[in-house]
């Protein structure tokens, strides 16, 4: 985690401030180490103090013991206790989350210290998230391998009596037991016409004898997620659907063949949906190409026509292409793809062919 502050440390002189107040949790999480809640982070150029609780003593001593805490009794609130760290601190102009901290907040810290100059930032650790070291690439491994085997111990169960909620619910249970500590989301499953809803809600519908099944899911493990979506069949489905199927999986093959560094993502959104375009199905596709993925199921860098991120060697993204027919049915196929020095490797590995996705109950 050294690293990871000293980073934040450099920025603090182009940023033109003292200090910077981390007090979103994902962001207290990446730059520390520490699990819990409740707590600030604030990191200066020679220092790092973790401001927090009594439930959370023992917990800062274990998670991040080279990092001093300043520990608020139960009859001090938040806002002072930034008060007293930051009144013996010497800085004046303290830079904060702009994306995180709410007007209240803003309002009650500049009324307990009116010598600091409190300065926007946006961004600033999000911007070293997108790029993952060595240990945050095999922790994602982790989370894909543990998705991949769920979804592969579910298949062989399914039948007709299953019902949409039914599925994501065994499905979670097994990341779960597999060593998960929660889903990376809610699992969405969605039969026939519900897969052409993009983050539909199971409900208890029973799985169709004959049509199609679309499934997105992902684990979390050890505070990284995963994400991926396949698109089954069952029986026999319409030639509409297998065509628009084949077409999702070029528009997704073209777009991984060409993610490397120095692209920017929109370029990739671009040659996904120019496929998608091509085959008369543009107006199918609804959404952006793919999103980073680590702490959060949803992070920088954005692969969509409005995003002007550069993918960097140690990025991890989703590639999404989808087609949507209302009323009818919906295909997406995702991977979750890290970026490398030379491309990208495809860290999901389940089978995506029309053929190797029909579904035999």
């Amino acid at each position: 985690m050294t690293e990871r502050l000293d980073a934040l440390r450099q920025s603090l002189d182009s940023l033109e401030i003292d200090a910077m107040l981390v007090t979103d949790e994902i962001n207290v999480r990446y730059l520390t180490g520490f699990t819990g809640d409740s707590s600030y982070l604030l990191v200066g150029p020679d220092q790092a103090t973790m401001l927090s609780d009594g439930r959370y003593e023992i917990q800062l001593a274990s998670e991040c013991p080279s990092i001093s805490a300043a520990i608020r009794p139960p009859s001090q609130l938040m806002m002072d206790l930034v008060k007293q760290v930051l009144g013996d601190s010497g800085y004046s102009r303290v830079g904060i989350e702009s994306a995180v901290v709410s007007l209240s907040d803003y309002r009650k810290m500049s009324e307990k210290c009116p010598d600091i100059s409190w300065i926007e930032t946006t961004g600033v650790v999000e911007r070293q998230r997108m790029v993952k070291d060595d240990g945050e690439i095999a922790t994602t491994r982790g989370a894909v391998s543990i998705a991949q085997r769920s979804f592969q111990a579910l298949l062989p169960m399914l039948s007709p009596k299953w019902t949409e909620r039914a599925i994501a619910h065994e499905l979670e249970a097994k990341m779960r037991f597999l060593g998960a500590e929660s889903a990376s989301f809610k699992p969405i499953v969605g039969f026939d016409a519900a897969a052409a809803l993009p983050h539909y809600h199971p409900a208890e519908i029973f799985m169709p004898s004959c049509g199609v099944v679309l499934i997105d899911w992902g684990a979390k493990y050890r505070g990284y997620a995963s994400d991926i979506t396949r698109t089954l069949s069952i029986g026999n489905v319409s030639s509409e659907f297998e065509r628009a199927y084949e077409v999702v999986l070029a528009a997704q093959l073209a777009a991984i063949e060409a993610i490397k560094p120095g692209v920017e993502g929109k370029e990739i959104d671009k040659i996904a949906r120019g496929v998608i375009a091509k085959a008369g199905l543009g107006d199918k596709f609804n959404h952006g190409l793919g999103h980073g993925i680590g702490l959060q199921i949803h992070e920088s860098p954005r692969m969509s026509s409005n995003c002007e991120d550069v993918l960097t060697a140690g990025m991890i993204v989703t590639v999404e292409p989808g087609v949507y027919i209302g009323n009818e049915f919906g295909i997406r196929i995702e991977d979750d793809v890290l970026v490398t020095e030379t491309g990208c490797e495809v860290l999901t590995t389940l089978p995506k062919g029309l053929d190797d996705c029909r579904l035999v109950l």
